[in-house]
């Protein structure tokens, strides 16, 4: 049978499938479970511990510098608080902001370094927190909660690849290969993201959030989590992406 005159025979007249949309909220499984074991955490903690139980898990699992003093005999829990401070926080408003920043930094990274790689950056990222954190307050008694040492690391991780975002393979990931030092210097939008941000922790970690807010931010962690994720993330990148 003839076709009409006038009307083509190709498919290229047929209306093409749309590009599948990315999920709003398409998290890695390695960003879930972080984000579901500081949750669960702070959950038990508010909802099930009694003050004093409570007490006795800030003691061992947050970071407190004068552990480490001399003063006190050295226990397991000294080996451990370097890592299990960041699961800990210091209230709802802490734990959702950090959640969020998570969600935001820690998405694409995962995606990009694989799952496993981004369970020890996150790791490493907050021991360096806590690293700095003990240099500069080697007799503090104040303890050190909160994931947002590694998120800083994850921030310093973004700033390399200048927040560039691939979302072709359908999941958001940071595109191209970490930038060396002298294009980030040359980087007008990172550079001025990092002093943005420099400016902020100083300022809030100084001043405190809010007046007469006792609480303050660890801007001593946020920078030694931000220089580990900054000057350390090439270790943390696949071959195959490191030689392309």
């Amino acid at each position: 049978m003839n076709e009409p005159e006038g009307v083509a025979s190709t498919d290229e007249t047929r209306p093409r499938p749309a590009p599948p949309r990315e999920p709003l909220f398409n998290l890695p499984a390695a960003v879930v479970g972080v984000m579901a074991l500081c949750v669960g955490i702070h959950l038990v903690r508010t909802y099930f511990l009694t003050p004093d139980q409570d007490y006795d898990v800030l003691v061992r699992a947050a970071f407190v510098p004068i552990r480490y003093s001399g003063q006190y005999e050295i226990d397991v829990w000294a080996f451990t608080s370097p890592f299990t401070y960041a699961l800990l926080h210091g209230g709802f408003a802490h734990l959702i902001i950090n959640m969020v920043w998570l969600a935001a930094f820690g998405s694409p990274l995962e995606n990009r370094i694989g799952a496993t790689r981004f369970i020890v950056f996150f790791a490493v990222t907050g021991l360096a927190a806590a690293g700095l954190f003990y240099v500069i307050h080697p007799d503090g008694q104040s303890p050190l909660v909160g994931a947002s040492g590694s998120i800083s690391g994850m921030m310093g991780a973004a700033a390399r690849f200048a927040f560039r975002i691939d979302r072709s393979a359908g999941k958001a990931a940071f595109a191209g290969r970490p930038l060396p030092m002298r294009d980030v210097l040359r980087s007008r939008g990172t550079m001025t993201f990092l002093a943005v941000w420099m400016v902020v922790n100083l300022a809030t970690g100084l001043i405190g959030l809010a007046p007469g807010d006792e609480s303050q931010i660890a801007w001593e962690a946020h920078i030694g989590g931000f220089a580990a994720g900054f000057f350390g993330l090439r270790l943390f990148e696949k071959r195959a992406q490191q030689a392309g």
